[in-house]
C-alpha cells in the first residue's frame, strides 16, 4: 500500500499523527545535542518536531514515496531527505544518536529487517524507537469508530486491517527479534479536537489508505450507511478524539 497523496494524508492522518509526533519524541529521549533520523518521514509530522528541537542540519528523513519527498523538501528546503525503504536505508552505519519510525513498521515488508537496517545506521548506545496505533478492537484509534461501523455489515474486512504490531507486545517482539536490547515497550496518548462530526468524517472520502479505498468501493447508500453508524458512535458537536499508539524503545 502506498499513500502518494501528501496534502490528503496531511488532512487523513496528519491531524493524528501530529499531536503524536511531540509525545514520540518525548519518550523517544530526543534532546538538543544529538543527530536523528525519520523512517517512513510522510510529509513530515515527526521530522517538522525533530527540526524544531535539534535544527534542520541534526536531523534527516527518508520515505519510499516520492510525492511525501517532495512535498517534505518543499516545507523544509534544507533538510537532507532520500527515496528510500527501512529495509535498505541508504546511510551509513552509526550515524545517528536517535532512529525513529512513527506510524511505519505497520507498512514494513519485512518488520525485523526494517529494524535491523534502524539500528544499523544508529550509533552504540543510542536509541531506536517506533510507534504504531493501538489496533486491538475497541482501542482508541483513528480509525476505531469507523472500524467499528463497518464491522457491524463487514466484519471479515475489519478483522483482514490487522497489522503487525498493533497488538500488546508485538512491537516489542518485533524489536527482539531484530536483535535490540533494553526494550521497553508504552502507550503513547494525544488528543485530536473535531470541530464536529463532519470535521471527523469528511477526510474519510479523501480515498486514503484502506478506509479510503473502502469507501470508494461502495455505492452512495453504501456509505451513507457507514457514515451513520459511526456518527452514532461519535458526540455530537465539537469534541476530543483521544488516540493511543504503542511505543517502543531500544538500546543499540
Amino acid at each position: 500500500m502506498a499513500f502518494t497523496v501528501a496534502d490528503s494524508y496531511d488532512r487523513f492522518m496528519g491531524r493524528h499523527s501530529q499531536p503524536l509526533a511531540s509525545v514520540f519524541a518525548d519518550r523517544s529521549g530526543v534532546t538538543a545535542g544529538q543527530r536523528a533520523l525519520d523512517v517512513g518521514c510522510g510529509p513530515g509530522a515527526l521530522t517538522s518536531v525533530l527540526i524544531e528541537r535539534l535544527g534542520v542540519a541534526a536531523v534527516e528523513a527518508v520515505d519510499p514515496s516520492p510525492p511525501f519527498v517532495a512535498a517534505i523538501t518543499e516545507r523544509f528546503p534544507e533538510l537532507v531527505v532520500q527515496v528510500g525503504t527501512a529495509e535498505h536505508l541508504p546511510h551509513r552505519d552509526g550515524s545517528f544518536d536517535v532512529t525513529l519510525a512513527q506510524l511505519v513498521v505497520h507498512f514494513m515488508a519485512d518488520p525485523v529487517a526494517g529494524l535491523s537496517e534502524m539500528a544499523r545506521v544508529t550509533r552504540p548506545g543510542g536509541t531506536v524507537a517506533a510507534a504504531v496505533w493501538d489496533l486491538t478492537p475497541g482501542a482508541n484509534g483513528p480509525v476505531s469508530a469507523f472500524h467499528a461501523a463497518v464491522a457491524e455489515t463487514d466484519p471479515t474486512w475489519v478483522a483482514a486491517q490487522a497489522r503487525v504490531g498493533g497488538a500488546k507486545g508485538e512491537l516489542a517482539e518485533l524489536f527482539r527479534s531484530a536483535g535490540l536490547d533494553q526494550v521497553r515497550e508504552s502507550v503513547l496518548s494525544a488528543d485530536v479536537p473535531m470541530a464536529s462530526f463532519k470535521d471527523w468524517w469528511e477526510p474519510f472520502l479523501l480515498g486514503v489508505g484502506p478506509p479510503g479505498d473502502y469507501l470508494a468501493g461502495l455505492d452512495e447508500q453504501g456509505r451513507s450507511d457507514v457514515r451513520e453508524r459511526a456518527r452514532g458512535r461519535l458526540p455530537d458537536g465539537a469534541f476530543t478524539m483521544r488516540v493511543d499508539a504503542w511505543c517502543v524503545t531500544a538500546t543499540v
